[in-house]
């Protein structure tokens, strides 16, 4: 065993409606894409119980404050994610086999070409903690609201997507209805909610039954924190245009895949990133941050040139953050691509400058190792801090 880093350092019978007021309500409060429903749209017949956006100023402000971002742009058609359910539209089917599975249904309306539900999927959809909150909870069921494919609701009629969507008055894209075990929608989202508050609905509506508390006192409770939505730097990190091809330093490459709206990422920089055993780490690596959606262009370390979204996608970057590592001859050797404290993010690093991914492949082999010497150092490791 290679003794040198054993001083390094720590590391939703009948569906429910929406009255009017509720839509107007969501219109003017709400970010996501608009709709225009066909003429001849008529009000739902019945209507058990109505689950309404949450009007609490606090929940709304920031969706309202998200709106009409720079670079929200008609995005075209949008891949949906491969977790999501391969449903046939069946909707008595798929919440009898989502309560089998221990889960409920999400029903998610979307349109080709809206900018929010491009949001939801990029954004959302690649912060692990929101995948596995989703994948843990929910069997999720993509509706096209223009769609012409069969939908059997929980009465047993026919109708197309977009019929479907208009009995329940969707009115925005996306809108999401999650349900229980018996069909009831538990709670509704008009539009596109960040990740903290996308997070909490997905807590409430797996546990909750439309019963108190609602979604509104949920969230005053709850008071989930919003990320900074800003994209880290440091003065010890290289600039973002530089030519990854021509560095002459011989340290091994850190690329830091990252976003703006990333809990995370901030967790990453502002705490794990500024503790003493990782500024040891960092400085053994050439290191980098990486906007993983921008169309800016970056020469990679093969010497070719791209857009940074390009290369994110070629490497297939899923979450923020990714860290990539390469070694000092461009290649790449290892990554990490979940949510890690700093014990982990530390002996990562490690991992790497020593080049132990020679002697250890299993990475995890290599965590107890590093664990164990470190505590016979009497060092104490406290792999959740």
């Amino acid at each position: 065993m290679n003794s040198t880093w054993l001083n390094r350092g720590n590391a939703t019978g009948a569906f429910f409606a929406h009255t009017l007021i509720a839509c107007c309500l969501a219109a003017g409060l709400l970010a996501g894409c608009d709709s225009q429903p066909p003429e001849s749209a008529s009000p739902v017949a019945t209507a058990q119980q109505q689950v309404a956006v949450p009007a609490d100023p606090a929940v709304q402000e920031p969706l309202a404050d998200a709106a009409l971002a720079e670079g929200m742009v008609n995005p075209g058609y949008q891949e949906k994610p491969d977790w999501f359910a391969n449903s046939f539209l069946d909707i008595r089917e798929d919440i009898a086999d989502a309560e089998a599975a221990g889960k409920r249904v999400l029903l998610y309306f979307y349109q080709d070409g809206c900018p929010y539900c491009k949001k939801l999927l990029d954004t959302n959809f690649a912060l692990a903690d929101t995948v596995q909150r989703t994948r843990d909870h929910f069997e999720v069921i993509a509706i096209n609201m223009w769609g012409d494919r069969e939908v059997t609701d929980l009465a047993g009629a026919l109708s197309t997507e977009k019929e479907f969507a208009r009995a329940l008055r969707v009115m925005f894209t996306p809108t999401l209805l999650f349900m229980d075990e018996q069909g009831a929608v538990v709670l509704r989202l008009n539009g596109y909610y960040p990740p903290h508050l996308f997070n909490a609905a997905l807590d409430y509506a797996a546990q909750h039954g439309g019963s108190a508390p609602g979604f509104r006192e949920y969230i005053a409770q709850l008071n989930p924190v919003a990320a900074s939505g800003t994209l880290h730097s440091d003065p010890s990190f290289l600039p973002a245009s530089t030519d990854l091809a021509a560095r002459q330093s011989g340290k091994p490459l850190l690329v830091m895949f990252e976003q703006q709206d990333c809990a995370p990422c901030d967790e990453l920089h502002t705490d794990i990133l500024q503790r003493p055993e990782s500024r040891e780490q960092l400085a053994r690596f050439d290191v980098i941050v990486l906007d993983m959606w921008s169309q800016d262009p970056v020469r990679r370390p093969d010497g070719s040139t791209g857009s940074v979204a390009g290369w994110a996608r070629e490497l297939d970057v899923k979450y923020a953050p990714t860290l990539v590592f390469f070694d000092a001859g461009n290649s790449e050797v290892f990554r990490t691509e979940a949510y890690l404290k700093a014990f982990h993010t530390q002996s990562s690093m490690d991992y790497v400058a020593l080049r132990a991914y020679l002697e250890y492949p299993e990475f995890q082999r290599f965590i107890s190792a590093r664990a164990a010497a470190l505590e016979a150092q009497g060092i104490h490791v406290e792999l959740m801090e």
